[in-house]
């Protein structure tokens, strides 16, 4: 499979209590819980994914969280409460691509905003189409786009893990990945500037 291209693969530990809440209202199989390991990727084209699915599953006890082809990229995520499972996965995925970690694609903050105060009428925009906690008005809303998509996954869970914040929304299949968190001014300045530090300190090659 050596025209498979890894935009994104990571290994995120010890998964939030919020972020996998979230992952567990809007995934189609097994449930993360908080606590949990799971292996998150971003392949082209889009239809390998359920190849390299297969073979993890078979190398591992892992479970299939998510997998799914979009217009362009095929998105999965694997989990289990034993990092030695997710890892014999990752490499029952790198084995069969014949890659390493260092060919995935390192991952870039394209923008990041913080909007205090947020007003009435903007939050309820949010929240006709968010998945996680309602955007409450007068709050802090933090957002932070990267690229490749998935990534968003780590910046969700660091968020988390760095102050006392809420997910509205996770958008982790694209061209672009979103994440929408809020909460006060100073624990979304926190989160927001955590997230993005993780994601810049990942390796990977260049796109």
């Amino acid at each position: 499979m050596n025209d498979v291209t890894i935009r994104a693969l990571m290994q995120i530990d010890n998964l939030q209590p919020k972020f996998a809440a979230y992952n567990g209202a809007t995934v189609q199989g097994s449930i993360p819980l908080s606590g949990d390991t799971v292996l998150v990727g971003e392949l082209a084209p889009g239809n390998c994914v359920f190849q390299l699915i297969d073979r993890a599953l078979k190398a591992s006890s892992v479970e299939a969280t998510t997998q799914m082809v979009e217009r362009e990229f095929g998105f999965f995520i694997l989990r289990s409460p034993s990092n030695d499972e997710v890892v014999q996965a990752k490499d029952a995925i790198l084995g069969e691509l014949g890659a390493a970690m260092s060919d995935r694609l390192k991952p870039g903050i394209a923008s990041t905003q913080i909007i205090t105060s947020v007003e009435p009428h903007q939050a309820q925009l949010l929240n006709k189409w968010r998945k996680g906690t309602l955007v409450v008005p007068g709050q802090t809303l933090g957002i932070i786009e990267c690229a490749p998509a998935a990534y968003v996954s780590v910046a969700a869970n660091e968020a988390e893990k760095a102050a006392e914040i809420d997910i509205v929304e996770v958008r982790a299949v694209g061209r672009f990945g979103r994440l929408f968190i809020s909460g006060s001014e100073d624990s979304v300045k926190t989160a927001v500037e955590a997230a993005s530090t993780a994601i810049e300190a990942m390796e990977g090659r260049d796109a």
